[in-house]
């Protein structure tokens, strides 16, 4: 929504691999860990990062959390134009995300069997790990649609994409993360599953 791509997704603004979760990649001079001490981050001190996916996918983003040295919450700035999605389908399995709309307008699609959300200034949206909270953020307003998105970087995380019958997995770092520390992702068909024992060498030489 990531953050991560959260997701990548992401983060892609981040890329691909990062989508759909709000974790944030260096975006400048972060603080330093060896004299540590809160950081502030001012959004208008910050580059627009801007991604595009065909004709439905687009937005812009402000890596915020990162900037300002957070480690287990991250939160971004988004901005997505009229018309526009900023991420596919999908739900976390291991992090929690939030929306706070600053502008705009747009609507907060939902599971079946659940009311879709509409999102306006000042509107606060939770959106806990799990299935029952899959969603896509969708600017169906004349003017941009400009929120916070935050979110806990867990990991390992797997992310869920219905539309496309996929998963994404994040091992090392989450969604949106250190992308050196990762020591296992990818994303991969729901229907890829194999037995326990297949592949292995169960007889001797």
């Amino acid at each position: 929504m990531a953050p991560d791509s959260s997701d990548a997704p992401a983060d892609e603004p981040r890329t691909d691999d990062d989508a759909d979760t709000d974790a944030d990649a260096d975006d400048g001079d972060a603080p330093s860990e060896s004299d540590p001490a809160p950081t502030a981050a001012r959004a208008a001190d910050l580059d627009w990062s801007a991604s595009e996916r065909g004709d439905r996918f687009a937005f812009r983003r402000k890596r915020l959390a990162d900037r300002a040295g957070g480690r287990d919450l991250g939160c971004s700035l988004y901005e997505v134009p009229p018309g526009k999605r900023p991420w596919p389908t999908h739900y976390h399995e291991g992090n929690e995300e939030a929306l706070y709309v600053l502008s705009g307008s747009g609507t907060l699609l939902t599971r079946e069997g659940a009311a879709d959300l509409d999102l306006e200034p000042d509107t606060y949206v939770a959106l806990p790990a799990g299935a029952d909270y899959v969603r896509q953020i969708e600017n169906d307003g004349d003017e941009p649609l400009r929120y916070l998105a935050l979110s806990t970087m867990n990991h390992p995380d797997v992310t869920v994409y219905p539309d496309s019958d996929k998963v994404g997995v994040f091992c090392g770092a989450p969604p949106g993360g250190d992308k050196t520390a990762r020591t296992l992702h990818g994303y991969f068909p729901r229907d890829a599953e194999v037995g326990y024992w297949d592949g292995e060498p169960t007889d001797e030489e």
